[in-house]
């Protein structure tokens, strides 16, 4: 009996979901994050993998997209305008920090590997951003979110997510040749749209919190259609989607952002599972082996950098080195910003874009999967380099 499109499509996500919180469970008892299983359960199910969906790949696209978007708007509902702004003044000198200590091995990597000037500007850009989804995600599921280094965390966050708004439209133009007025004028238009909404969540955002209607039900869809309409302004403008979904947590404030929180919770994560197994779908396993052994490398470098990033932003904040560690690993998992730029850029590159393309999948793989395990374990290590440095000086 040949089934109809809607039986399939129904068919398809009822065992995906019920598939996913089989993960859940699974990564619940082992105490693991659920992310890493989501991924490789994703590449189960892509190109290369077991099975492959077919009539709801439409949708789980657009419940992806949706999943980051909910996932960053969680993230800025954590924090209010003024503690945004003071973290961003913080931390703007690691911002700097930041795109050398990780920027620049992946340029120097993709002009080794013989990938050209373009091809090293996009693997840059890959190795420079943390995954906001991934790291947002982990903070959760290891209950760390109200920690005294997460504001720092979350504001090199913030700080990469609006550097990719200048960054992608220059990546566009040395890639395709495009003119150099063509490439600041996109450049302006992004800079112009986040400094507006950001002063508007500064100095309104109390005003439109009253705004929100009171009932549940009529919150949930108030917020979720604002934060989508945001998020599509700031995409139309060429900046980060989830910058404008941030942006909208941030202005929500007050006892109605705890109540928003708790309204969206569950929401959010069945989106944001269907988000990690996605980015897996998107990966073919068979183009990862023959580039392993250099992202392998790349990855190493690049987590080491960013732990040291991380270590320097939460000590402005005043944290002890336990939690200074915590920061640092909690930067490492890379994600859906590093597979954009190898999109966007490896299609004009001919050979070196499918070179680029294989590894910048193979490295985003093994820092999603790693990232979260490397947080996992951060305060063990931590506690084990406490007790070394006691025993060296003889303490007891």
């Amino acid at each position: 009996m040949a089934l109809d499109h809607t039986a399939v499509l129904l068919l398809e996500l009822g065992a995906l979901v019920v598939g996913l919180s089989l993960l859940a469970g699974l990564a619940a008892r082992l105490d693991l994050p659920a992310v890493p299983l989501y991924l490789v359960a994703g590449l189960a199910l892509g190109q290369g993998g077991l099975v492959a969906p077919t009539e709801s790949e439409a949708f789980l696209a657009t419940a992806a997209e949706v999943g980051v978007l909910l996932l960053l708007l969680s993230l800025g509902l954590e924090f209010s305008a003024e503690e945004l702004v003071g973290t961003l003044r913080r931390q703007a000198p690691v911002g700097g920090l930041d795109l050398v200590l990780n920027g620049v091995p992946g340029v120097v990597a993709g002009l080794l590997l013989g990938l050209g000037p373009a091809g090293a500007l996009a693997l840059g850009g890959v190795t420079y951003i943390s995954s906001s989804g991934v790291v947002a995600k982990a903070l959760r599921d290891l209950g760390r979110l109200g920690n005294r280094e997460t504001p720092a965390v979350l504001g090199v966050l913030v700080i990469e997510d609006l550097a990719m708004a200048v960054y992608l439209p220059v990546l566009t133009v040395v890639v395709t040749g495009a003119g150099l007025l063509a490439g600041l004028g996109v450049v302006a238009v992004a800079v112009g749209v986040v400094t507006v909404v950001l002063v508007v969540a500064l100095r309104h955002g109390p005003r439109l919190t009253r705004l929100l209607p009171v009932r549940p039900e009529l919150l949930t869809l108030a917020v979720v259609g604002l934060t989508l309409l945001v998020a599509g302004i700031a995409e139309a403008a060429q900046v980060s989607a989830a910058v404008g979904a941030f942006l909208v947590g941030v202005a929500v404030s007050g006892d109605v952002a705890d109540k928003v929180r708790d309204l969206l919770a569950p929401l959010r994560d069945l989106f944001a599972a269907v988000f990690f197994v996605w980015f897996g779908i998107g990966i073919d396993p068979t183009s990862l082996l023959p580039v392993l052994a250099p992202a392998a490398v790349l990855a190493a470098v690049t987590a080491a950098t960013k732990v040291a990033t991380g270590w320097v932003a939460a000590g402005r904040e005043g944290v002890g080195p336990r939690g200074r560690l915590r920061a640092g690993t909690a930067l490492v998992p890379r994600g859906e910003f590093s597979i954009v730029v190898a999109g966007l850029a490896a299609p004009a590159l001919g050979a070196a874009g499918a070179v680029l393309a294989a590894l910048s999948a193979c490295y985003v793989l093994l820092l999603a999967v790693g990232g979260p395990l490397l947080m996992r374990v951060s305060d063990p290590v931590a506690d084990r380099l406490r007790l070394g440095a006691h025993r060296a000086r003889g303490v007891t």
